[in-house]
């Protein structure tokens, strides 16, 4: 698909829309059809509507010919073409445009297709002198439409499924930016432009072909054909493709509204003024909001002077301006290895200074820069993320990161091996090794290059190389198990480096998604921080925050059993108690299940109240209209057995493209209970299956840890013997078969 088969396509279409217009009557003069939308930009897909509009002038009623109208459109309808059509008069066009600004926009590629071409150059005319006049009104407008679209959509070169038109980088944003240049206030590289559009224009074409249909999302069995059709040697290809499409229309777009932002908040000149330089730092200077050089910078001289501008610009979170960036990586000189010391220290700010460095390391990858400074990026460029928990691709991700870990810069002691430890954090991804001990050597040799002493050089491989270990173990551990803190401590040996690890699993996990640092995984995550800090300074290993006993109501003490419903922002936490018995947390999780309800994390433990020992769950669920009545009754008749939760709760196998559930034995975990690991896809009654399996081997629950992220659900169990004591290699072996086949449907093997 070339943009010659698309000007074959709306030739045909003005053609037959011609034919149309000659054939059904219509008055010599005062009247115009015209072409609005992709189809008056000519951009016309395979499957593409015809967006057409009969317009008069205002000396003409509308009475007069509006009834021809229709014998414009029959002969198009029997022709099989899609129609968007409507009549107005000149006025009503003009008066929609000044209603909405999108209108005003679209009417900015009107073009004439056949009658009075008087008409259809006056409206033309019109709407562009009438978009230029009014631009610093109508703009602000436009940029809040823009806005609100992107936080709809999200942003084409990130999403799994791609929207080519309305994503943000996407063919929206291409008109919108030719809007921006008819404005006069703001110019874009309009063959860039015009390249991008016309590269995602064959996207789509090919797409329409590959789906049969008109659609702009990409599914994931388009990619494929896609590959095929562009020319590409295969979908991994196709997709590096469309997200680099997007990311360069994302950098054009975000360049062009900061310059208008700038142009807005300026008044209207006389006339034109040279422009003004404020010196920032040597060789740097901010000019209408950007920073370039200043009239003594020699770049040929200065290997710093690419990371000075970068961060002069970062911090004050202004635009680096492209031409700029890219001659610093024209003329300036390779940095020394290892790194001057402020070159180290520019890096650190740029790292550190906040929303400002997502705009700035566009423009550092966008020209090249990147491939100076950091040449291991290429690893990680647009590769997709292998979870769909994260929003974005693993370079932005780690982009976002360090964002994330400025906010955190006065809770650590060095902040630069946080920020370069966020950057450096995902660089072992895309190999087949795990990443985390994949980028270790990798950020040890790029510390070393930055200039870091060597004790910064370990600190910086052992966050790379541990980044994953404290979300890991304060989710699926036993916060009451000794063992926990010891597994953190063994590997994270220091409080310094401990608090560097905390802050950098905060913002890993905050650049990643809200669900990924829930108030349920902040808790878990800072309080098995705070207590491993105390056991590294004293030696001495503290109570879990929550081991503050549940105060136990009195209904429970006579045998029955309490919940409570808190409302929280985005679902609820459900918290019950009742004497405990081996069965209990089959019985509660049974009780979500049938009700529906997803679980997004719980926690099971015991406790003792004057010799009676009593069951705690605490859980984290996503609705927000819970009735505790309704519970309670529902407990109540699986209690009662009044409904048996097994048969309507049936396992099943894992379905097309789901991995199959793992059942793992972990006896590292624990010294005094048996740890089984489950993870499965997450659905409805994995919990209640599982723990009714151990119920059945009369194996009691001590603690239960329930973590979903994604896809997934992490179901960690800390068994014993209904007497007390861990299982013995066979009791454990039986169990995890037992907990393999409840989840699976799938029966023991023999032998």
């Amino acid at each position: 698909m070339t943009a010659a088969e698309r000007t074959e396509r709306t030739d045909a279409a003005d053609d037959l829309c011609g034919k149309a217009y000659a054939g059904a009557g219509m008055p010599d003069s005062g009247v115009a059809l015209v072409a609005v939308g992709g189809f008056g930009r000519g951009d016309m897909a395979p499957y593409s509507d015809l967006d057409v509009v009969l317009v008069a002038d205002d000396e003409i009623a509308l009475s007069d010919w509006v009834e021809l109208a229709g014998q414009v459109w029959y002969p198009l309808w029997d022709a099989g073409v899609k129609l968007d059509h409507s009549v107005r008069t000149l006025p009503e066009m003009l008066a929609a445009a000044e209603g909405d600004v999108r209108v005003a926009s679209g009417l900015l590629d009107v073009r004439h297709l056949a009658g009075d071409y008087n008409v259809a150059l006056q409206l033309r005319t019109t709407m562009l002198a009438q978009w230029r006049r009014q631009a610093r009104q109508r703009l602000p407008e436009l940029r809040e439409v823009v806005r609100n679209r992107h936080r709809l959509v999200g942003e084409l070169a990130h999403l799994s499924m791609p929207d080519l038109k309305e994503a943000e980088g996407g063919l929206r944003d291409a008109t919108v930016l030719k809007s921006l240049t008819a404005s006069w206030l703001v110019d874009v590289p309009a063959a860039d432009l015009e390249r991008c559009r016309h590269q995602l224009l064959d996207v789509r074409d090919v797409l329409h072909g590959a789906a049969g249909r008109a659609t702009d999302r990409i599914a994931p069995e388009h990619w494929d054909p896609l590959a095929d059709g562009l020319g590409l040697p295969d979908e991994d290809a196709a997709q590096r493709h469309v997200r680099e499409l997007g990311r360069r229309l994302t950098h054009l777009s975000r360049l062009a509204w900061r310059r208008t932002d700038d142009v807005l908040r300026r008044a209207p000149a006389a006339k034109p003024r040279r422009p003004e330089l404020e010196r920032l730092a040597p060789g740097v200077a901010l000019s209408q909001g950007e920073v370039v050089l200043d009239r003594s910078a020699r770049p040929d001289k200065d290997p710093v002077l690419l990371l000075r501008a970068a961060a002069e610009a970062a911090v004050r979170d202004v635009v680096l301006a492209p031409p700029t960036a890219a001659r610093l990586v024209r003329d300036c000189p390779p940095l020394p290895e290892p790194w001057p010391e402020e070159a180290r220290q520019q890096m650190v700010r740029l790292l550190a200074s906040g929303r400002g460095l997502l705009g700035v390391w566009e423009t550092l990858e966008e020209t090249g820069a990147l491939v100076r400074i950091l040449p291991e990026w290429e690893r990680i460029r647009l590769l997709p993320h292998a979870s769909v928990i994260h929003r974005f691709t693993v370079d932005r991700h780690v982009v976002e990161t360090c964002v994330e870990a400025a906010a955190l810069i006065r809770e650590v002691a060095r902040p630069d091996v946080l920020v370069v430890a966020a950057l450096l954090h995902d660089i072992g991804k895309g190999g087949l090794t795990e990443h985390s001990v994949a980028g270790a050597p990798i950020a040890r040799e790029i510390a070393v290059r930055m200039g870091f002493a060597p004790e910064e050089v370990e600190l910086i491989t052992q966050l790379v190389r541990w980044h994953l270990l404290l979300a890991d173990i304060a989710t699926t551990r036993d916060p009451d198990d000794p063992a926990t803190i010891d597994a953190l401590t063994d590997r994270v040996g220091t409080p310094e480096a401990l608090a560097l690890l905390t802050a950098l699993t905060e913002a890993d996990a905050k650049a990643a998604s809200p669900k990924a640092w829930s108030s349920w995984r902040a808790g878990l995550i800072l309080d098995l921080s705070r207590r491993a800090q105390v056991a590294l300074r004293r030696g001495s290993v503290p109570a879990p925050l929550r081991a503050e006993e549940v105060p136990v109501p009195d209904s429970v003490r006579a045998g029955g059993f309490a919940i409570d419903v808190e409302r929280l922002e985005d679902g609820a936490r459900v918290s019950v108690v009742a004497p405990d018995r081996v069965g209990l947390l089959a019985d509660v999780a049974a009780t979500f299940a049938l009700r529906r309800v997803p679980v997004r994390a719980a926690r099971v433990w015991s406790q003792d109240d004057v010799g009676m020992a009593v069951g705690v769950s605490v859980w984290d669920v996503a609705d927000d209209y819970l009735d505790p009545g309704a519970l309670r009754d529902q407990l109540d008749a699986i209690v009662q057995r009044r409904v048996d939760p097994a048969r309507r709760l049936a396992a099943r196998t894992a379905g097309e493209g789901e991995l199959a559930p793992t059942v793992v034995v972990r006896p590292e975990a624990s010294d005094h209970a048996t740890v089984i690991e489950v993870r499965a896809a997450d659905r409805i009654g994995v919990v209640h299956q599982v723990s009714a399996a151990l119920a059945a081997l009369d194996v009691t629950v001590r603690s239960a840890h329930v973590s979903t992220l994604g896809p997934q659900a992490v179901d960690v169990f800390y068994v014993q013997e209904a007497s007390a004591g861990a299982l013995s290699e066979t009791r454990a072996a039986e169990a995890a078969h037992a907990v393999r086949e409840a989840i699976t449907g799938v029966g023991r093997p023999r032998g």
